[in-house]
């Protein structure tokens, strides 16, 4: 007589390492910490955004409408030409009223102000902002408060966390600007 043996068909096992982990649940401290990075977001954007307005128009605040750009007026005769102190003053000073030296500051206003609002080229915005912002410090060493810090230094180490923490993608564009294919293609316009 022959034994008939029934096979159990094999288990196919899976390493552990390729189950999908579940979802990661966001706690309440990383959603608030991804608001409070978004809030700060707006918030420096706004600061770049209205200077560039109001020396675009002359609201008023601390343009006045004779000297807004579009009456004529140039957006760095002012501090430029007035304000700057210490080793470089004679720099800038020649720099102050230049029509390039008008053109690149407001549109660096408008660039950085735009882009850090909606949340899109957070990096590049981080990158000229903090430029800008490091040169605007060197206008006034030293500053008027403190040996060497200022809301100048301030406003750029701020302008590299939003960047480093993808702040755009919190109340903002930032996650639709990263699936642009030109995005994806150039991920340092992020």
């Amino acid at each position: 007589m022959t034994a008939t043996i029934e096979r159990t068909p094999a288990v196919k096992r899976t390493p552990a390492a390729t189950i999908a982990p579940a979802a990661h649940t966001e706690t309440t401290r990383q959603k608030a910490t991804r608001y409070v990075w978004a809030g700060l977001r707006l918030a420096l954007g706004w600061v770049f955004l209205w200077a560039f307005l109001d020396k675009m128009f002359g609201l008023g605040h601390e343009t006045p409408a004779k000297n807004a750009w579009i009456n004529g007026g140039s957006p760095t005769k002012g501090f430029l030409g007035n304000a700057v102190e210490g080793p470089f003053a004679g720099f800038y000073q020649n720099l102050a009223g230049a029509a390039w030296a008008d053109w690149l500051f407001m549109l660096g206003l408008l660039g950085i102000g735009v882009a850090v609002m909606l949340g899109i080229g957070i990096r590049i915005a981080a990158v000229a902002g903090g430029l800008l912002l490091v040169l605007m410090w060197t206008a006034v060493l030293p500053p008027a408060n403190n040996p060497f810090m200022d809301d100048h230094l301030i406003y750029a180490g701020l302008l590299a966390g939003l960047a480093l923490v993808g702040a755009g993608n919190t109340l903002g564009l930032g996650r639709v600007w990263a699936r642009l294919p030109l995005v994806q293609r150039l991920p340092w316009l992020k």
